[in-house]
C-alpha cells in the first residue's frame, strides 16, 4: 500500500528526513476494508489509531434500542477510533465500519509511544492534530445546540462534498441529530430555493 499521502499530510504540520519517514511507515499496518467491514467494534479496547488512505470509516455508538448514532465520518486524510478506550484500555462504546471499500493505516497504540519518544517532532504532530480534533468537536457541540437543522446540513456538505454519494441519508440524519425523514424535507426545500 502507498503511504506517500500519508507522509505528505504529516509533512504539512512538522518536517521529516528520509530515516524518520521510514520509520514512520514502518509502524503502520496497511489495511484494506471492504464496505460493511468493521475495523473496530464496541465492546472491545480500541488497539489502534486508524488513519485513513483512502474510502470513508464511520464511527458511531448503537443504544440500547439498537439505533446508531454517528459521532465521526473519517475519509482519506482523516483519523479517527477511540480515544478514550485506547488511552485508558477500557473497552470502547463505539464500532467503526467501512462505509465504501477503504485504505486504512493502523497504528498500534505502543507503536504510537516509541514514536513520539523516538521523533519529538511527531509529538507535536499528534498534538496538534488533538488540538484541532477538539475545536472541532466543541463547533460540532455548539453547532448541534445553536444552528437550525438546515444551517447544520449545509455545513455538513461543505465540510464532506462528497459524502452524499455512498452514504446512507440514515447515517448523515443521525450524525446532524434529525430524523432521515426531516433530513429529505430539508433537502428538498433547499432543492427548489436554488
Amino acid at each position: 500500500m502507498n503511504t506517500s499521502s500519508f507522509i505528505t499530510n504529516i509533512k504539512k504540520t512538522v518536517n521529516l528526513n528520509e530515516e524518520e519517514e521510514k520509520y514512520i511507515e514502518s509502524v503502520f499496518v496497511p489495511l484494506r476494508v471492504k464496505q460493511g467491514e468493521f475495523v473496530e467494534h464496541s465492546g472491545e479496547i480500541t488497539r489502534y489509531f486508524i488513519y485513513v488512505q483512502s474510502g470513508c470509516l464511520m464511527t458511531y455508538f448503537t443504544d440500547r434500542d439498537a439505533f446508531d448514532h454517528v459521532a465521526q465520518f473519517a475519509t482519506a486524510g482523516w483519523w479517527t477510533g477511540d480515544l478514550h478506550s485506547i488511552t485508558k484500555g477500557v473497552p470502547s462504546i463505539y464500532s467503526t465500519r467501512a462505509l465504501a471499500d477503504s485504505e486504512v493505516l493502523l497504528l498500534p497504540k505502543n507503536s504510537q509511544e516509541e514514536l513520539l519518544n523516538k521523533y519529538p517532532q511527531m509529538e507535536r504532530y499528534f498534538r496538534i492534530l488533538y488540538q484541532n480534533a477538539l475545536v472541532t468537536h466543541l463547533h460540532r457541540i455548539i453547532q448541534g445546540h445553536a444552528a437550525a437543522a438546515d444551517e447544520r446540513y449545509i455545513s455538513f456538505r461543505e465540510k464532506y462534498p462528497s459524502l452524499e454519494q455512498y452514504v446512507p441519508l440514515k447515517y448523515i440524519a443521525s450524525y446532524l441529530g434529525i430524523t432521515p425523514e426531516f433530513l429529505s424535507k430539508i433537502r428538498r426545500r433547499l432543492m427548489e430555493n436554488r
